[in-house]
């Protein structure tokens, strides 16, 4: 659970009111969905300079087409263009940037210094966040960086609550800080295993996330046999794989589950106060190769308890329900990260996965009909009558109902939704509106 800060921010807050919420968005439906949901801002990719060239990432009229949807909620569009850069990815960076301030975006996320260079020479009316990547960690760092003429820094997630107090005790800048998410094995996520094992870079986009890999544990017959012929206190497993040839003697059984690296996902639902308390400014929610629904629900969430601890911080309670819902989108095991302590063996996970995914997105709700209470649902996984399902929406609005007759647009009775993309009518038992989820238990 953690304990307390030890240090309370008690400063002005640099620019923003109250913390950001900022939310990952992997394509264009994602970014509406993050907005609608409650993100008072979405980081995306572009066609370059990001690090998930494996995402759907925008094209020039995509973000154009973000960033209307975002004024309409007076949320923000920022783009990550976090790549480490070679001599060859210099080449066309201005022209890039230029776009991207002719397309309205607010600010692009950015570690290496020759890009930060070139944004604020070229656009200087486009802002600058230093990238986790930077694995910014200490109070000077982020003096240098705010000296630099940046106005935000994203801190390395090796951060603890109370050094990033302390870093707001010194320096008057925006604190951006990942809360929520998957959590790299290796330092600020600058990693090499996937360049190593199957030349992808992961510091230009690239991560085939082989820490996430399963792996199996051998060591070299010939050097254990050796060792046993001077102890005499192995088996003879070892000589006899030796006599065979067999380079590799496996150091595990075939009943053990294959050795991962990859850590336990982060979550610090229960702990918003201490995060505001140390003055944390935006909160970021990583996941933009995740789905219409883990971000929805994630969001959704973050931004109820956010709300709630600004309308009466003396007052505020961690509603179990909140929680509830978070493990609904939870893929892997969840823990608090480095902001109490120093994880350790037990923040990752070794068993296959220990926790997938309960729940799948059924449908999305396109018209309510309140005389009839007839809804039209765009299908969006297999769903039929009799099973059990479950209705959410921006705010915390939920019930759960069990599926009545279906008919399409036509008044054609259904024994399923079983066409991807369909639109279907039902009957809801309570109100529904525009953008609301329809989720089921798998």
């Amino acid at each position: 659970m953690g304990t307390l800060t030890k240090r309370k921010y008690t400063g002005t807050r640099y620019r923003l009111d109250k913390p950001e919420l900022l939310a990952p968005a992997g394509n264009l439906e994602k970014l509406k969905f993050a907005i609608h949901y409650g993100a008072d801002a979405v980081y995306i990719g572009g066609q370059h300079y990001g690090l998930r060239s494996n995402a759907d990432n925008f094209s020039f009229e995509e973000m154009k087409e973000g960033v209307e949807f975002a004024k309409k909620y007076g949320a923000k569009v920022f783009v990550a263009t976090n790549i480490y850069a070679h001599n060859e990815d210099v080449e066309g960076i201005e022209a890039y940037l230029r776009k991207l301030h002719e397309a309205g975006i607010s600010a692009i996320i950015a570690a290496d210094p020759a890009i930060i260079q070139v944004a604020r020479k070229a656009v200087p009316e486009l802002e600058v966040h230093l990238s986790t990547q930077q694995s910014t960690l200490n109070w000077q760092a982020v003096k240098f960086w705010k000296e630099e003429g940046l106005p935000r820094v994203v801190l390395g997630r090796e951060t603890s609550m109370d050094e990033i107090a302390e870093i707001k005790e010194h320096v008057d800048i925006e604190i951006e800080a990942f809360i929520h998410g998957a959590m790299c094995s290796s330092f600020s996520g600058r990693c090499v295993l996937s360049n190593h094992f199957t030349d992808r870079d992961s510091n230009r986009g690239g991560c085939c996330q082989s820490c996430r890999w399963k792996y199996d544990l051998f060591e070299d017959a010939r050097s254990s046999a050796v060792w046993v012929s001077e102890e005499e206190a192995r088996d003879n497993r070892v000589l006899e794989q030796f006599r065979l040839g067999v380079n590799q003697l496996p150091l595990y059984d075939e009943q053990d589950n294959p050795f991962s690296m990859g850590s336990k996902d982060l979550c610090m639902i229960e702990h918003i106060p201490d995060l505001i308390d140390a003055g944390v400014d935006s909160f970021k929610v990583e996941g933009r190769m995740k789905s219409i629904h883990y971000v929805a629900t994630v969001i959704n969430v973050y931004r109820q308890a956010i709300d709630s601890y600004m309308a009466d911080p003396d007052n505020y309670v961690l509603k179990p329900e909140w929680i509830e819902e978070m493990n609904k989108a939870a893929n892997r095991p969840l823990n608090t990260g480095f902001f109490y302590d120093t994880p350790d063996h037990e923040d990752h996970i070794y068993e296959p996965e220990e926790k997938a995914v309960p729940y799948d997105f059924a449908g999305l709700v396109l018209n309510y009909d309140p005389e009839t209470r007839m809804a039209t649902i765009q299908q969006r996984n297999h769903f039929k009558p009799g099973q059990q399902v479950e209705f959410f929406g921006p705010g915390g609005t939920f019930f759960k109902q069990t599926v009545g007759k279906l008919w399409d647009e036509d008044g054609n009775e259904l024994d399923a939704a079983r066409h991807p993309l369909q639109p279907v009518k039902m009957i809801v038992d309570q109100p529904v509106s525009y953008f609301d989820m329809m989720r089921k238990r798998k």
